[in-house]
């Protein structure tokens, strides 16, 4: 069975701009991975330098080449002070705050902004596009802190930050964790520090790879937590015996929602061969509640609204999306808006309520398991209680979880603050949009852990059939992680291995197949 975080350990992956797919993308996260710029981007990106080189020995006034930025546009800057104008761009705007980027957040950052910049729309030099790719390669992370940007003009100072490290400035974190200056940095990849050229400190600030980056790892872990989810409610279903009818393809056929025909059909898979299913088909049970029996149409929503961000995401993360943009074949330098990240503010936000969803329903599933009223387990899942109070407590962790995610699913794309004396004067705050997930996805894993721990109690309560082979063998996997609660015991062990389990859990195909990034 395949890991949901796998990556070959040697692989070699060549980026073609335009093309970078969301499966690439989850192996660039997971790291193991050396990175390749396809040859046939060279001659478009030399173009586009040679352009903006073009507009400078011909002395035309082109904004972001020769002018101020932001509300400064207007200002014309002398040929004798562009790389100063450059490298004043980068120390200006590196004002992040906060703890740095996780290294598999920064990767995917080092790879999209070489993507973007490949396109051969930013008409920079091709050496630093290799010099992105060889920080990669090597496992040199940028120290990006993680607050600091509303999303447009791009991602401003998280970009700046890491295009400090090119110019030798700013710090970042070798291969063996030791941490250095921008230049040390540079000089472990046999590089010097560069001194950039027109419109280069620009096109490394300006962006969205920060925010991309951010949601995609959001959304790369709101699918496992997924997945782990399916897992865990097809095991609370075997814990309460309960019915399979709901699962019937003609139901979910009927109404035509794409996530909830597949999230039936990979239950009903789950299920398949099932001794337990068919011992309780004439038990009178008439329906289940509907944390149970309604898990296609509420995963299957999630499901949905995951597939739409991940299209989203993936424009997004082979977007040429700096500003102004040069266009080869009339010689144009056109500016824009596609800094602007409100794409993926938006598909931030659809995730963190896929997220949330999941959660919540897992957390009813959690409380039904340890209702013997609706169960018909013994209460709170411990043979002796009132001595005992089993997964009492567990269930109000999981509560506390679930509520907080609610609160975090507030959309962040309604809201917007102007900056630059109100020449940006509405913003997307994607990146924060995208940053919560990762709180949002690590909630949802301890309360669908939480939930998996107590379903293979019930089922091992009333143990006298086996589930299916496929349920059975994630049984086995959480016996290896927690043990049967015979009595009380300190908890929180359990609790963050089984949290681990949902964010790292081999699950089978039938489950893995229905993610965007493993279809």
């Amino acid at each position: 069975m395949p890991s949901n975080n796998t990556a070959s350990s040697n692989a070699t992956l060549t980026l073609t701009p335009g093309k970078v797919g969301l499966a690439m993308l989850r192996r660039i996260q997971a790291g193991g991975v050396q990175l390749v710029l396809d040859p046939s981007v060279q001659g478009g990106m030399a173009q586009a330098e040679a352009a903006v080189r073009h507009i400078v020995e011909n002395d035309q006034v082109v904004y972001g080449i020769n002018t101020g930025f932001g509300k400064l546009a207007s200002t014309r800057i002398g040929n004798d002070h562009l790389a100063e104008l450059q490298r004043n761009l980068v120390l200006s705007h590196s004002v992040g705050t906060g703890e740095p980027l996780a290294a598999p957040v920064v990767r995917m950052i080092l790879a999209t902004k070489a993507v973007s910049l490949a396109r051969g729309h930013s008409g920079v030099r091709p050496a630093l596009v290799d010099a992105l790719l060889a920080l990669f390669n090597a496992g040199v992370t940028p120290s990006i802190p993680c607050k600091g940007s509303v999303g447009a003009s791009g991602d401003l100072a998280p970009l700046a930050h890491m295009a400090c490290v090119l110019i030798g400035e700013g710090e970042a974190t070798l291969a063996d964790g030791k941490k250095v200056s921008g230049a040390e940095a540079m000089r472990s990849i046999g590089l010097e520090p560069f001194v950039l050229g027109p419109k280069e400190g620009l096109a490394l600030l300006n962006g969205t790879q920060v925010s991309t980056a951010l949601a995609l790892a959001g959304l790369f872990g709101a699918e496992d937590v997924f997945a782990a989810a399916l897992m865990s409610g097809a095991l609370s279903l075997e814990a309460i015996q309960g019915s399979i009818k709901p699962f019937d393809a003609r139901i979910h056929a009927a109404r035509g929602q794409p996530g909830q025909i597949a999230v039936a059909g990979a239950v009903r898979t789950l299920l398949e061969g099932s001794e337990i299913v068919p011992s309780h088909a004439d038990c009178g049970r008439v329906q289940d509640p509907y944390s149970v029996r309604c898990i296609p149409q509420v995963m299957g929503a999630c499901l949905d609204n995951l597939a739409h961000a991940s299209r989203v995401l993936v424009i997004e993360a082979n977007a040429a999306s700096d500003n102004p943009l040069v266009f080869c074949d009339t010689g144009e330098v056109i500016s824009g808006g596609n800094f602007h990240a409100e794409p993926v503010a938006f598909a931030a936000d659809i995730i963190a309520l896929a997220v949330s969803e999941v959660g919540a329903i897992s957390e009813r599933r959690l409380a039904l398991l340890l209702d013997s009223g609706l169960s018909g387990l013994p209460p709170f899942l411990v043979r002796d209680g009132g001595l005992n109070s089993g997964f009492m407590i567990a269930q109000v962790t999981a509560a506390a979880l679930a509520s907080e995610n609610k609160s975090l699913a507030h959309p962040a794309s309604v809201d917007s603050l102007p900056t630059s004396a109100n020449q940006e004067d509405h913003v997307s705050m994607a990146t924060f949009a995208a940053r919560r997930l990762g709180d949002m996805v690590n909630n949802t894993a301890v309360v669908v852990g939480i939930e998996a721990m107590a379903a293979a109690q019930g089922i091992e309560l009333k143990r006298k059939l086996k589930s299916s082979p496929l349920v059975e063998a994630e049984f086995a996997t959480i016996r290896q992680k927690v043990a049967f609660l015979e009595r009380d015991r300190y908890l929180a062990p359990d609790i963050e291995a089984m949290r681990l389990w949902a964010l790292k859990a081999e699950l089978p195909a039938a489950l893995l197949n229905i993610l965007p990034s493993h279809s």
